[in-house]
């Protein structure tokens, strides 16, 4: 048990939150969410213990152990990848390090084999004769295959780095897991393996994440750190989300009957909760949600953005054909004899391995590279929109504003509509004339996708557009790809973005591309058949 107690943190005059009181329990998985900069990674170090709050705080229960997900990706390059997990469990560690020391001794004593004697059953009591069998297998589950598990760290790629650290918070079995981003560089297959993970997992889970499937899989309350207050709700990412935005319709309409509102709320409950899957965890949360009332659910404060896309005309019979393409960068082939056609209503998800493969097709389909080989028609009606990975030479332009920015990229020039755009992507009053030298990177993306808006294209290309975002920006963007009624072609690595965009999926190969009429869930689950 976690007790958060009229809990406070201040720097200088900014109030980042106040009064918080909230109670984790055992057997729960807390969700944190909050747009960029409401401290949410803030919150994990004051329950970690690595901040001290201003006022207020964090108790919790004697004896329970906390592991924390870390986040200095060259602390343990020295050390071999299978130590750096059992490095998890700190008092196992010690023990063992206290057990080689002491029998490493020329002059081993009787007081040194009294002392031997403690630490072995120290030494059993935390599990430690199965230590290295249960890294291996969480290695494995992550995608660390056993001939990584001696070479030292410093050996391994960021993205295997942090699968590392990701296996060393769930080592050892611990009490409370804190982790910040854990879905951050995994891919579908570990992210899968970390989803069961949690699903079974005993103790509490506090964990920060802007993937809305894993959030909605996994969570049994949300955490919700907004305007200075951080209140728990029950229920996953998705039934707050439904909830709230329907409590503020119920808010803002007062012209309808109160009752048809609350009877409105009353049956999406009720739906919500008996969709609940089979799994324990999934079982518990609808527990759970069957004794929500009214009480709990609340209207969120948090703004949205508006995403919309508009074609100024629909496309024609021709869209795109990609015939025989390759392109090896660097000495990497990326692409080899890569061939498709685009036909109307597809909204195509590229995935890939190698996400490089997918940033160079979709740098070529954009005209900033040339294929080695192979050709890229576009026909005569197609006009496109292009959000690329890399956006920094967009912003490498001194001294210019938001309004001065996008005006280069606006037919009409008067500042009124270039601030109706920027107003759209939450950019009004004076933030519209920040200087676009400072901006973070979820204000890039938002500027990227006001620039997107203003040419009208039927054909969007987007490369991994949900970088960078909060939920509410990604929410705001899905909503508004969904709703566009021509092609898309993009890349992400967002579940849910990609389940409920894409009705077609290219997969690049290292000898051309695999192509599925299909959903990505029935994509992946077609994939975990002809693994099994």
């Amino acid at each position: 048990m976690i007790n958060v107690i009229n809990l406070g943190l201040s720097y200088g005059e900014q109030k980042l939150f106040e009064d918080v009181q909230l109670k984790f329990s055992p057997g729960n998985c807390y969700g944190v969410i909050g747009a960029n900069g409401a401290g949410k990674s803030t919150f994990l170090r004051i329950l970690s213990g690595e901040i001290e709050p201003n006022k207020g705080e964090v108790h919790i229960a004697p004896g329970l152990r906390m592991s924390v997900l870390k986040q200095d990706h060259f602390q343990f390059d020295e050390v071999e990848v299978l130590e750096t997990v059992i490095r998890g469990n700190e008092r196992l560690y010690e023990v063992m390090t206290e057990k080689e020391i002491l029998y490493a001794k020329e002059d081993f004593s009787d007081e040194d084999g009294m002392k031997a004697a403690e630490l072995e059953a120290e030494f059993a009591e935390l599990n430690g004769w199965e230590a290295e069998a249960e890294a291996s297998a969480l290695l494995q589950g992550l995608g660390i295959t056993t001939d990584l598990h001696v070479k030292k760290m410093e050996a391994l790629p960021g993205a295997e780095k942090v699968k590392v650290l990701l296996a060393q918070a769930l080592f050892g079995n611990p009490d409370i897991l804190v982790l910040d981003e854990p879905t951050n560089h995994l891919d579908i297959q570990s992210i899968r393996w970390l989803e069961e993970f949690l699903i079974n997992f005993d103790g509490i889970v506090i964990f920060v994440s802007h993937d809305r499937y894993f959030l909605n899989k996994t969570c049994t309350h949300m955490v919700d750190v907004d305007f200075g207050k951080i209140k728990m709700f029950t229920g996953n990412y998705d039934f707050w989300y439904e909830s709230s935005q329907l409590a503020l319709q119920m808010m803002k309409d007062q012209n309808r009957k109160k009752e048809e509102k609350v009877k409105q709320l009353q049956d999406f409950i009720a739906r919500f909760s008996a969709n609940a899957s089979k799994s324990r965890q999934a079982t518990s949360r609808k527990k759970i949600l069957d004794k929500i009332t009214l009480d709990d659910i609340q209207p969120s404060t948090r703004r949205y953005p508006y995403v919309g896309f508009k074609p100024e005309r629909e496309v024609g019979k021709d869209i795109l054909m990609v015939e025989g393409i390759s392109k090896t960068v660097e000495g990497e082939t990326l692409l080899k004899n890569v061939s498709f056609t685009v036909g109307k209503e597809d909204k195509i998800a590229f995935v890939s391995e190698n996400e490089r493969a997918n940033t160079a097709l979709m740098k070529i389909m954009a005209g900033e590279w040339e294929p080695d080989q192979g050709t890229v028609k576009w026909g005569v009606t197609i006009t496109t929109a292009y959000l690329p990975k890399d956006n920094a030479d967009y912003f490498d332009q001194e001294g210019l504003n938001l309004v001065e920015w996008l005006r280069q990229y606006s037919e009409e020039k008067s500042e009124v509509y270039l601030r109706g755009f920027l107003g759209k992507m939450l950019f009004s009053g004076e933030d519209a004339l920040k200087k676009v030298k400072v901006l973070s990177g979820g204000e890039k993306v938002r500027c990227m996708l006001s620039r997107m808006m203003l040419k009208n294209a039927n054909v969007l290309l987007l490369d991994q557009p949900t970088n960078h975002l909060d939920l509410e920006s990604i929410t705001a963007l899905n909503n508004g790809l969904k709703a566009y009624p021509s092609n898309v072609l993009f890349t992400s690595h967002d579940h849910q973005f990609v389940d409920t965009i894409a009705n077609r999926i290219i997969e690049i190969t290292d000898d051309g591309i695999k192509d599925y009429r299909k959903t990505y869930e029935e994509y992946l689950e077609l994939k975990a058949q002809k693994k099994a």
